[in-house]
């Protein structure tokens, strides 16, 4: 049986993250430039293979100065590596985790992703779709992202847990 590949659909697709800032409320931002392409033996999508990248000089926090910031030397370095990437080692839609590396700025690391598998359905131009919601948490210094700030009343800046959220639709290649 050949596999079926799926490419993703960026126009309705998103990944986004939080992170704590003064200790005490989240900051939302979001990366564009998504690419990504999932590899099955089979429709439920068991033993599948996914690649996923994003542009981290797409970053958007709602906040240029902060978005510079994060693009610069002290967190993503997006001049020196412009892409963050994912490829999975394990993924069955039925189990609901996916595992795979994780690469940001030049650190490769194992992380596990809950994985909610929406279906598949047809759109009104009869292309296949298959959605999936992501969910789970990395701690940022395991990738070099180590730039904090002590507070005055203790704590820090910015949080290390970095919470991932990404809804992703592909579409089945011919």
């Amino acid at each position: 049986m050949s596999a079926t590949k799926w490419s993703l659909d960026p126009t309705h697709s998103e990944l986004q993250f939080k992170v704590k800032h003064l200790m005490i409320t989240n900051v939302t931002g979001q990366f564009g430039g998504l690419t990504g392409e999932i590899e099955s033996e089979n429709e439920d999508f068991k033993n599948t293979k996914i690649t996923f990248s994003a542009d981290v000089n797409t970053i958007n926090t709602s906040n240029e100065q902060r978005d510079t910031h994060l693009k610069s030397a002290d967190f993503f370095d997006g001049a020196t590596f412009p892409e963050l990437k994912f490829v999975s080692d394990s993924f069955n839609a039925g189990d609901g985790k996916v595992t795979g590396d994780l690469t940001i700025k030049d650190v490769t690391k194992s992380v596990t992703l809950n994985v909610e598998y929406s279906g598949t359905n047809t759109d009104p131009w009869g292309n296949l779709k298959a959605g999936f919601s992501i969910e789970g948490k990395i701690n940022r210094t395991d990738f070099g992202l180590t730039w904090n700030a002590a507070l005055e009343t203790g704590g820090v800046l910015v949080s290390e847990d970095v919470k991932i959220s990404a809804e992703v639709q592909f579409v089945k290649q011919a």
